[in-house]
């Protein structure tokens, strides 16, 4: 069973500011999409990566390649309007087999441990999908200004990525949603959606997506040590 490994990274990091697309911020002399192409690169049971993002970033991404020596980076395909166009226009391009898996990764969650990979993709080798995930920790609340009442956590899990998903089965769920035109934040919505069942797999608080300044500065920090 062959794992690929797709990596949306089209967006336009609008919460940071600035003219470079956060994936393609220099930290440490590194750029941020480097660090996680690299999770994947040395995962042994990834096969292929695919990444989607701006036409005008292929030759920086062929760079990134080459400098970084990302042998299992097969394509660089256009991103689209959405993340999920830009997941659909990357399985697109992809010549598998219908239960071979596909892992859909955020460019901007660059600290995934290698072990919470390594476990999603075991678990989705037996039970057909998984998604990572961890435990709500933090109390959580409803309301505006003022509290209106109290969540259990008990229940509540932070969705992260990766989210793997046999090839034909999320073939399904982004035609449906494209038919129906539904954007969903993430594939497991989409999934779900579409009626399948999903598995979750203990992810990790490493494992954040760099979204708002504070988090670009919480992972330069963090860059420092690895």
């Amino acid at each position: 069973m062959k794992t690929v490994a797709v990596i949306p990274a089209a967006g336009k990091s609008k919460r940071i500011g600035g003219q470079t697309p956060k994936q393609f911020l220099t930290i440490k002399g590194k750029e941020l999409i480097a660090y996680t192409l690299e999770v994947f690169q040395r995962c042994p049971l990834v096969d292929e990566i695919v990444v989607a993002t701006s036409e005008e970033y292929f030759k920086r991404m062929n760079k990134i390649k080459k400098e970084y020596k990302i042998s299992k980076l097969k394509a660089i395909v256009n991103g689209g309007k959405e993340r999920q166009d830009s997941v659909f226009n990357a399985i697109s391009s992809l010549s598998i087999k219908k239960t071979d898996l596909v892992a859909v990764h955020d460019a901007a969650r660059p600290l995934l441990p290698d072990s919470v990979l390594l476990s999603a993709i075991k678990s989705a080798q037996k039970k057909g999908n998984a998604v990572v995930c961890i435990h709500a920790r933090d109390t959580l609340m409803k309301g505006k200004k003022t509290v209106d009442s109290y969540i259990n956590r008990a229940d509540y899990y932070y969705v992260q990525t990766p989210q793997i998903f046999k090839f034909s089965d999320l073939w399904y769920a982004l035609e449906l949603a494209k038919s129906q035109r539904f954007y969903g934040t993430d594939e497991s919505m989409l999934m779900k959606r579409a009626g399948f069942r999903i598995n979750i797999v203990d992810g990790s608080p490493l494992n954040f997506k760099v979204t708002s300044p504070d988090d670009l500065l919480l992972f330069k920090a963090l860059a420092r040590k690895v």
